[in-house]
């Protein structure tokens, strides 16, 4: 009985001695990270890459409503143009595509401007038009692929910035005075900008995409609409 006294009393030594030799760490509190912390450590570049994001998300909803807006029309359109061509109202004609208001209206008000002369002369016509229709609407997509391109390399470049400045202030402090407190900016200078530079980069790729489908459906449409004209005209005479 003494015996596992003794034994029981050893153990509870025993934990006292462990305890007193590894105190239990308090856990501390780190500060947490945002958005607008990591992009001030970032430095100058985080702001061009900030007013690109902000030119990408503008063009992207821009030309996301005008292309929306031009690829809706009149589904009885093409209908209503044979309508008033075969009544020989070509002034009406002329009248309703103005009223539409699309680029395949105005691509067949140009056609209609034309009737009487060559059908290669009409084609023609309508295709200058559709150039200038296309070109209207890829407005901004050239700015935004180069957003796609140029974005990740900013990014880059303050990674070659970062790094660079991290070990020049380690060369300043010589061997014996080198603390990783002394390289964190350089470091997050690094890190932050390449992360950076590659949301906004991917961004602007899917964004670029994405209108690039928009423009292909409308121009498709225009394409459309286009035979449709030229086989009004090849039509036989009634």
């Amino acid at each position: 009985m003494n015996a596992m006294i003794l034994l029981a009393q050893g153990a509870m030594n025993m934990a006292d001695s462990l305890a007193t030799a590894n105190p239990v760490l308090t856990e501390v509190n780190a500060p947490e990270m945002n958005m607008l912390d990591m992009a001030i450590k970032g430095g100058w570049i985080m702001i061009v890459l900030g007013v690109l994001s902000v030119v990408c998300f503008y063009i992207l909803f821009e030309r996301n409503y005008m292309i929306r807006k031009a690829g809706k029309e009149d589904p009885m359109f093409m209908e209503r143009i044979k309508d008033y061509i075969h009544s020989d109202e070509i002034k009406a004609a002329i009248n309703y595509c103005r009223t539409i208001n699309t680029p395949s209206a105005r691509m067949i008000e140009k056609g209609i401007s034309r009737l009487g002369r060559p059908i290669n002369d009409v084609q023609v016509a309508i295709e200058n038009v559709g150039n200038i229709e296309v070109a209207k609407l890829e407005k901004g997509l050239t700015v935004m692929a180069t957003i796609s391109g140029g974005a990740p390399m900013l990014g880059f470049l303050g990674t070659v910035t970062g790094m660079v400045r991290a070990f020049y202030e380690m060369a300043n402090a010589g061997s014996g005075n080198i603390d990783i407190t002394l390289l964190s900016g350089g470091i997050y200078e690094a890190m932050i900008t390449t992360v950076g530079g590659l949301i906004v980069g991917i961004i602007a790729m899917f964004a670029y995409n994405y209108l690039v489908m928009l423009v292909d459906r409308v121009v498709n449409k225009m394409e459309s609409r286009t035979m449709e004209f030229m086989d009004l005209l090849n039509e036989p005479a009634k």
